[in-house]
């Protein structure tokens, strides 16, 4: 791996930021209406733009089922190159090679 140079980044660009939507559609009757607080298992997740860490924007992704969420999330950080650390809870399921 090829070893990086640390940027400098604005308060708001330290984190990669991932959004999550569900859709809302056709649960309540009629046009334009919805249910406060009620939606769908399925819908969207997009990856924020961020200048300092060289993501742009890209086509959001599905996810059909909350069991397909995890999945979704993991598609977007790879196809936009994230690698993840693992924080100090994680350690113990994690060896180095």
């Amino acid at each position: 791996m090829a070893k990086l140079k640390a940027v400098k980044a604005d308060i708001g660009e330290r984190m990669i930021e991932l959004k999550v939507y569900f859709w809302t559609n056709n649960i309540a009757k009629g046009k334009g209406r919805v249910l406060p607080k009620h939606a769908w298992s399925s819908g969207m997740v997009r990856i924020e733009p961020n200048d300092a860490h060289g993501i742009v924007g890209r086509k959001p992704k599905p996810f059909h089922t909350l069991l397909d969420l995890g999945t979704t999330i993991q598609n977007v950080l790879i196809q936009n190159g994230i690698i993840l650390h693992p924080g100090r809870r994680m350690e113990k399921f994690v060896q180095d090679r």
